[in-house]
């Protein structure tokens, strides 16, 4: 009853600042899940287990885009917002929005794929060559990769050419030899090995873990609703886990865990990626 109340309650238009404590409901956003037919099948198992354990009811507030997201919260129409690491920085920024609890997604971290039977032996091999990037500003197709060419002392744009490619397309390229390598995360490769049994690929260059995706509250919603979200997340780690899982695009959360301990600091790193490709403004999205 309470899920089906809180999927009807989202084509409603909330008033910037009704009191989340009168109305007893908490409006929820996923930056990279758009339209209310996604957010519906792949969170809603967890709106409902979320409502369970908390006695909020969960209001979908489905967003074209990141930029949307955040212009939402700005104006007031999201309380809840998950995203990732590179968003986050983008809301910290612009809104001031809270931490409440890190999502943990084991085996995150960036990398540079090259063909094993190719010219490219280690990262230093990539000068003068063209290396792509997948999705702009994203974290781990993007800034992860740039940044763990940059950590070996591999220059983004200087060392090398980049080059935005959407990830089959450019894997495609890599295989044909148009381009010699191709940044992406762990579980791109996985999915890329599967897709093409008949080639060998290689990582030359591999980031740190990537700092966690997370849950952040609106700095309108009241302390007292930040922590009892905050707590029902701990308390109730593996039924909300459970939850999250039965979306399918939700996998890279298994093996994980909800985590409190979460510094705005932890980004730094997202924000030293940024800089590495060129960007010192954090009030806005890479385009």
């Amino acid at each position: 009853m309470m899920l089906t109340r809180a999927i009807a309650a989202s084509a409603c238009l909330w008033v910037a600042g009704t009191s989340l404590a009168a109305a007893d409901t908490i409006r929820f956003a996923v930056t990279d899940v758009a339209g209310m037919e996604d957010l519906q099948r792949e969170f809603g198992a967890f709106a409902g287990t979320l409502a369970e354990v908390t006695g909020y009811e969960i209001d979908f507030q489905p967003v074209n885009n990141r930029t949307a997201a955040v212009e939402a919260m700005r104006a007031g129409q999201v309380d809840f917002v998950l995203t990732g690491p590179a968003e986050y920085v983008v809301f910290r920024e612009v809104t001031d929005a809270e931490v409440v609890v890190g999502w943990q997604r084991p085996d995150y971290f960036a990398q540079i794929v090259v063909m094993a039977d190719g010219p490219i032996r280690e990262a230093g091999d990539l000068d003068g060559e063209t290396v792509s990037f997948g999705s702009v500003g994203s974290t781990s197709q993007h800034l992860g990769p740039a940044q763990a060419l940059a950590d070996l002392g591999i220059l983004y744009n200087d060392t090398y050419e980049a080059t935005i490619i959407s990830r089959n397309t450019a894997v495609e390229a890599l295989i044909r030899g148009d381009i010699a390598a191709v940044g992406m995360n762990f579980s791109h490769l996985q999915r890329i090995r599967t897709a093409f049994p008949e080639e060998a690929f290689s990582v030359v260059a591999r980031g740190r873990d990537l700092p966690n995706d997370i849950l952040i509250a609106s700095p309108e919603v009241a302390d007292e609703t930040v922590e009892t979200v905050r707590t029902a997340f701990l308390d109730h780690q593996d039924a909300l886990l459970d939850a999250v899982l039965s979306g399918e695009d939700n996998q890279k959360y298994a093996g994980g865990r909800f985590l409190a301990n979460i510094d705005d600091s932890d980004y730094d790193y997202v924000r030293a990626m940024y800089r590495t490709i060129g960007i010192e403004d954090f009030s806005q999205f890479v385009e």
